[in-house]
């Protein structure tokens, strides 16, 4: 019986086309390379969002100073970007007096500012989106980010450029969140 088995697969095999006449030529695979950064995994979507835009549209790889700046931005608005000082949410357009958003924008030029940039690049003022575009781009974080950039510092001592980008009037927890922040990142 093996006798008449073995003719008939060698016959199947010399009659039958060969795998590459039948399937195409393999398209490329396209692989991004992985970009590891600080990543905050049991933050709250708001703070995930703005630690990624903080180290995406700047050149801020230290630890400490992305928790420095979110830590203020927490003292500032918990990241919630529609609040008006004393905690009313509203619309940009609706916050008549002292700050407003995640930095707590006070001056008349800066909460200008916030509105000119949004009508210009056509983002919504009172959305996070908005504003952390506006907060990167603002002249006054420009003008302090290079202090964030490279610098290797303490959070005490990346408190200082903070303060000249911010001016708060109080403290706060700003130091005790920073610190909260930098137990909770990782490097992924």
């Amino acid at each position: 019986m093996k006798s008449m088995i073995l003719p008939l697969v060698i016959a199947a095999a010399v009659t039958a086309p060969f795998i590459t006449d039948v399937l195409p030529e393999p398209t490329p695979l396209v692989v991004e390379p992985h970009v590891s950064k600080w990543q905050c995994p049991t933050c709250t979507e708001e703070e995930q969002y703005v630690l990624s835009e903080l180290q995406e549209q700047t050149k801020i790889t230290d630890k400490n100073a992305l928790a420095t700046l979110m830590g203020n931005i927490k003292q500032e608005s918990k990241f919630i970007p529609n609040i008006c000082e004393g905690g009313a949410r509203v619309s940009y357009e609706n916050c008549l007096t002292g700050g407003y958003g995640l930095i707590q924008w006070t001056s008349i030029g800066r909460y200008k500012g916030l509105g000119q940039f949004c009508a210009k690049f056509e983002c919504d003022p009172s959305s996070l989106q908005g504003q952390t575009r506006w907060m990167i781009n603002e002249p006054i974080f420009q003008r302090v980010l290079p202090e964030f950039e490279g610098r290797g510092q303490s959070i005490s001592q990346y408190m200082v450029p903070a303060y000249y980008w911010l001016g708060w009037g109080i403290k706060g927890n700003r130091e005790v969140y920073a610190w909260d922040y930098h137990a909770k990142f990782t490097w992924a």
